[in-house]
């Protein structure tokens, strides 16, 4: 038995859920993926995994195995990672994934002007507004929008706040109930961007006044923050999205700012990646570039 590939053979199945899906993702065989597991076990004299026609499950052994070999795996990887990038060379391959609007306004051309500067690095990019797991996806790291992020097993950094604005078209306003305090909320068509961890609740604040109050979703939900401006954009009703990423249809007055005199809660724009990517200079200096890029991304204000 190769002990190293049986037991890499066996985090990916934990990680991924299926012998199929570890068998894809390693480039092996069904039958190779089956063979490793049970020779480890036979090693072990210990049932790793339970599996049956329909579904797969870990054992409380296999359980404690993983959480073991996973460190020792990510050990040896950063060993390897140390040796292979030199003091004077950034090569490899990173696999990012982003959220898509924030992707293909932003991301995007940062990682593009980032690869010009380190032509030796890869990126495979994955634009997905959806909760991607990391581990089992194979990413070395993820860039994610939120609040707050809830506590992690992962790494993470603060990229940039993210000011958020309400705002709606010249034309919707025209045409609709005055909208000159938080309450005449009430009376307009909110839309809502439907991933939000706040989607009917909106908190804001003034001097020493705050305010969290619920509103009422209005006709239109969209899972995606450039839809949600593009429908603004078109007259449907107010929004309130970030700024950063309005701020094309701010500058240009196809969108107005809305009540200025509440400041809406901030949102944050984070990196996170696996602890076994830790020492990964290429890692680390695409992060470095990425807060420096958007830092004056966010430095003119609509």
């Amino acid at each position: 038995m190769d002990k190293l590939r049986a037991i890499t053979v066996f985090r990916r199945v934990v990680e991924l859920g299926s012998f199929k899906a570890a068998a894809e993702d390693l480039q092996l065989s069904k039958a190779a993926i089956s063979k490793n597991i049970n020779e480890l076990e036979a090693f072990l004299q210990s049932p790793l995994i339970h599996r049956t026609t329909r579904k797969l499950s870990v054992t409380d052994d296999g359980q404690a195995y993983y959480h073991q070999v996973r460190q020792i795996l990510d050990d040896l990887s950063n060993a390897d990672l140390a040796l292979r990038e030199s003091a004077d060379s950034l090569n490899g391959c990173l696999r990012i994934s982003a959220p898509m609007s924030f992707g293909l306004t932003i991301i995007n051309s940062a990682i593009c002007e980032f690869m010009q500067r380190y032509p030796a690095i890869k990126v495979e990019l994955v634009l997905n507004d959806q909760y991607t797991d990391l581990v089992a996806g194979g990413f070395d790291l993820a860039i994610r929008g939120a609040a707050t992020l809830k506590d992690s097993s992962l790494k993470q950094r603060k990229l940039l706040t993210l000011k958020r604005v309400l705002c709606a078209s010249p034309d919707y306003l025209a045409n609709s109930d005055k909208l000159e305090t938080l309450e005449d909320l009430q009376q307009h068509n909110c839309m809502i961007y439907s991933l939000s961890s706040s989607v009917t609740q909106w908190t804001c604040h003034k001097e020493n006044e705050e305010k969290t109050f619920a509103i009422t979703p209005g006709s239109y939900r969209v899972n995606n923050g450039l839809a949600l401006i593009q429908a603004a954009v078109a007259g449907l009703g107010v929004i309130l999205t970030p700024a950063l990423l309005a701020q094309p249809a701010l500058k240009s007055k196809q969108l107005l700012p809305l009540l200025p005199q509440w400041e809406f809660e901030s949102h944050a724009l984070y990196v996170i990646y696996p602890y076994h990517r830790e020492t990964s200079r290429k890692l680390h200096t695409l992060i470095d570039f990425l807060v420096e890029y958007l830092a004056k991304e966010s430095a003119n204000p609509f």
